[in-house]
């Protein structure tokens, strides 16, 4: 069992959403801490990975020895998205 745990600015973000995207998303996070590399997780570089919550995608970044999953961002898919994500954790 992994620990889950949201940046600020997850969080920030988290708060932003709203319908029945909210559900999906902290659904989504639930799972991360029984299962940290779900079906369908694309690693994008190092200890940081990502996965597809509908339009949505959240970047976190693994930490096995500590058992953790930080969360650095929730956001819409755009061109954007993945700008700056080495920065995040």
């Amino acid at each position: 069992m992994y620990k889950v745990r949201l940046t600020s600015r997850s969080k920030r973000e988290l708060d932003k959403i709203i319908g029945e995207d909210i559900e999906k998303i902290a659904a989504s996070l639930l799972a991360l801490g029984d299962n940290p590399r779900p079906p369908r997780v694309k690693k994008i570089r190092g200890k940081i990975h990502r996965i597809k919550v509908g339009n949505w995608r959240v970047i976190f970044a693994i930490f096995d020895k500590e058992r953790l999953v930080i969360i650095g961002r929730i956001v819409r898919r755009s061109e954007d998205t993945y700008n700056g994500v080495k920065d995040l954790f």
